[in-house]
């Protein structure tokens, strides 16, 4: 389990988007099954849920060489992520995670930079973002697919992310709810918290590496005062 040590203040909190911060997680596992479906390349809707975090392109190769033993090519992953985005941008717009914004003014409150780390590269809903989130969330506090080389659950989405706040691993928590997301946490060595907001058994969670899991971000906005207190206090 990773260590929050002692004097070392707490500087940031790291979020993931999808599935934290917008309950967009559906939106996107029904996008990508009808792009890939209407290639004709099987898939199952609910797998999506496991790919949260990482990269398109990552994604659509690791379907490829399920399928056709061989990595997509530029085109191909061009065009499939052109047609989910499409997808994607053609249902209902994702709300704001419930208790999202009640966490994040916590966060505030308690003086944290809140930083926002996501495999997204949806410009719709990365616009939407700042817009919903307006006081608690700065455009310059992102991290998003663009950012970076390798997506999660390599750690460099969330190393990127401490260096938006200027913080040491172990001046930040990260506040995820998929299974690479928190591997990439954890590879990062920061205090990693899951909220299960999606099917994925807790069991898979806790195996990934969380160091502490709430059922939904309600449940963290209860136990969060309490947390930075303790964590405010060791220090």
């Amino acid at each position: 389990m990773v260590e929050i040590k002692k004097g070392h203040p707490l500087k940031a909190v790291l979020f993931d988007m999808d599935g934290v911060l917008f309950d967009s997680m559906k939106n996107h596992t029904l996008a990508w099954y009808r792009a890939l479906s209407s290639r004709e390349i099987p898939c199952e809707r609910d797998e999506f849920y496991q790919y949260e975090g990482a990269t398109a392109e990552w994604t659509i190769n690791l379907i490829f060489e399920r399928t056709y033993h061989r990595q997509a090519t530029k085109q191909e992953i061009e065009e499939l992520y052109t047609l989910k985005s499409k997808y994607f941008n053609e249902l209902p717009e994702a709300r704001p995670m419930p208790g999202a914004k009640e966490v994040l003014k916590i966060v505030r409150e308690h003086g944290l930079l809140p930083v926002v780390v996501t495999g997204s590269g949806q410009q719709s809903l990365l616009k939407r973002l700042t817009e919903e989130y307006a006081g608690f969330i700065d455009a310059s506090a992102l991290v998003t697919a663009f950012d970076v080389g390798h997506g999660k659950p390599h750690p460099e989405p969330y190393l990127k992310g401490l260096e938006k706040a200027h913080a040491m691993p172990g001046e930040a928590f990260i506040v995820e709810n998929a299974p690479l997301g928190v591997k990439a946490g954890v590879a990062a060595g920061v205090f990693t918290i899951a909220v299960n907001t999606g099917p994925i058994p807790e069991k898979q969670l806790q195996e990934a590496g969380a160091d502490l899991i709430y059922p939904n971000m309600p449940a963290l906005q209860k136990h969060l005062p309490q947390l930075l207190t303790e964590r405010h206090n060791r220090a």
